[in-house]
């Protein structure tokens, strides 16, 4: 194939980068047109803070991928600079050679996605093979970089033992029980072989991340533009939400290499929770050169056939940037509403959808108490979810029904390890995971549980709730079903996990009256519109509620 058509062809149907299966949910390809939509918003950013200029037609500006997979980024915009420079170098294979030495720069996350990347880019996994579309590289990896990293493991397990030679004992650590320092992966689980990746990736396993990058590309190289989508998350044992996040690592080193702008695509559970994000959601919401969003909600919207809980959303970061962030809701492919520029720190956490902060500001402008003081914290008795107890209370001195997955077990009250004195109160039971694989999430949370005098619970529910009288318990249930009560819980729930944290925005209302949806929209002097969007994302529970009696029979 000539160098002429390897770029006249790339619309051909289908683009083999569409066409390829997931490594897995932690490392997920990027569409085509998912890419090109991120580079369409950077396009932008760049004309409107250069006078119009296009950043395609300035053979200066330098990109950097350091977490390529499929090379899909980086193709596309050495197809966009092939373009945009057709009238400053008017010779196509010097123009392709300029942009590949010159300015596209990338890191592979493994050995496969380097070699797929270079063949995406140079058509040729080989950068001095003679079917590549560069002729300048004197090395054969040229700008797309990958080499086997191991992990640091620390923190391994020390035993004594006796030495065979000289009897004494000593301290000896225990191989294969540390984690690395830098990623935390598990030293069982990722102290490999050689013939297996390690997935140490380079570009967050570094104490000096411009250091290493100079090593990497020259000590004078610097980057105008990093883009990219990194790895989500190890496979360590934990899934889903329970394994632990690395996308932040990445994002964090990008952005402390200071390019002019940088843009990535990230899970949006960093927007309001994820195990060990507080603190990067905390940078971030604070950061006021994140000058957009763009947000996907929807269960595989964006990247089909993968399931990232709580959406995905990409963002823009600006160096120069110092003011609100424009947000865009996107929702089957259209944009769900205007776009509108606010301020992130607004509240400590993202609220994704810009037509539900008017409705929060007029909940919070009361300045009312908010439930999550009432809310227990996980194993409310600490019992853990796989705790199993006895089939029936035959036999004991003091039996405890105890709430446990799925099933009524029985303990004796002596056995239960905190809050025995809960026991004897009236408890409003939710579970702690509350969600379905829809793509579209409408209940937030699942049903009140009445659970009487004489009841606990597993860590499977929280205690939403302890009262003296069954009638308080009964409004306080009828409360938490409204769908006012559980969209302001779905602000902050950004997947399964319905902990304490998500009831921060939900008052604490007076239990003396049943509280409905209507008396709710009245108090809150919300408007049609700001209802018809209530109602919009959250679904109503059936008709009845089981096991909680009508107040005005308690």
């Amino acid at each position: 194939m000539t160098l002429q058509a390897s770029f006249t062809l790339q619309g051909h149907n289908p683009d083999v980068l569409t066409c390829i299966a997931n490594l897995s949910n932690d490392e997920v390809f990027t569409p085509p047109e998912f890419a090109n939509q991120m580079l369409d918003t950077l396009e932008q950013a760049w004309a409107e803070s250069n006078a119009g200029k296009s950043i395609w037609a300035d053979s200066t500006v330098t990109f950097l991928d350091p977490f390529t997979k499929s090379g899909v980024f980086l193709r596309e915009i050495t197809r966009r600079l092939t373009e945009g420079l057709a009238s400053q170098i008017p010779d196509l294979e010097e123009r392709v050679d300029h942009i590949l030495t010159k300015q596209v720069f990338g890191i592979g996350i493994t050995r496969l996605t380097s070699l797929l990347a270079r063949r995406s880019v140079y058509c040729s996994k080989d950068a001095t093979g003679k079917f590549s579309i560069a002729k300048s590289f004197d090395r054969d990896w040229g700008n797309i970089w990958f080499d086997r990293t191991e992990h640091t493991w620390t923190g391994r397990r020390k035993e004594r033992r006796s030495n065979p030679l000289t009897g004494d004992e000593e301290l000896v650590e225990q191989v294969g029980t540390g984690k690395c320092r830098y990623c935390g992966a598990s030293e069982g689980e990722y102290a490999r072989d050689e013939f297996l990746e390690t997935h140490a990736y380079a570009f967050i396993h570094t104490d000096n991340i411009k250091a290493r990058v100079n090593e990497l590309f020259g000590a004078d190289m610097q980057f105008d533009v990093i883009i990219g989508n990194p790895p989500y998350q190890l496979d360590d044992g934990g899934h889903g939400t329970s394994a632990a996040p690395i996308y932040q690592l990445f994002v964090e080193n990008a952005l402390a290499l200071d390019p002019r702008y940088g843009i990535f695509v990230t899970p949006s559970r960093w927007f309001a929770g994820g195990k060990g994000l507080d603190a990067f959601r905390s940078r971030m919401l604070g950061d006021h050169r994140i000058r957009g969003i763009v947000d996907y909600p929807k269960l595989y919207e964006a990247f089909p056939g993968v399931k990232i809980r709580g959406g995905i959303s990409y963002f823009l970061w600006d160096r120069d940037h110092d003011g609100p962030c424009r947000i865009q809701t996107m929702w089957d492919g259209q944009p769900a509403g205007e776009a509108e520029e606010r301020y992130l720190d607004a509240y400590d956490i993202l609220v994704r959808w810009n037509a539900a902060v008017p409705i929060l500001e007029k909940v919070r402008a009361k300045n009312e108490p908010t439930l999550d003081a009432r809310v227990s914290s996980r194993k409310p008795f600490g019992l853990p979810t796989n705790f199993k107890g006895n089939p029936n209370a035959a036999g004991m001195s003091e039996p405890v029904k105890l709430y446990a997955n799925q099933r009524v077990d029985w303990i004796e009250r002596g056995e239960l390890p905190i809050n025995r004195g809960w026991v004897d109160e009236w408890k409003v039971l939710m579970t702690r995971v509350q969600g379905t694989s829809a793509a579209v999430e409408t209940k937030f949370l699942g049903r009140p549980i009445m659970a009487g005098p004489g009841t606990a619970c597993t860590e499977t529910y929280l205690v939403a709730g302890r009262f003296d009288s069954s009638r308080e318990a009964a409004n306080y249930a009828r409360y938490l079903e409204t769908r006012f009560a559980r969209f302001l819980v779905s602000l902050r729930k950004s997947t399964q996990d319905a902990a304490r944290g998500v009831y921060a925005f939900v008052p604490d209302l007076p239990l003396d009256r049943l509280w409905t949806d209507e008396l709710l929209y009245e108090r809150y002097d919300l408007t049609a519109e700001e209802i018809a969007f209530i109602e919009s994302q959250v679904a109503a529970h059936d008709a009845t509620l089981l096991d909680v009696p009508d107040p005005d029979d308690a």
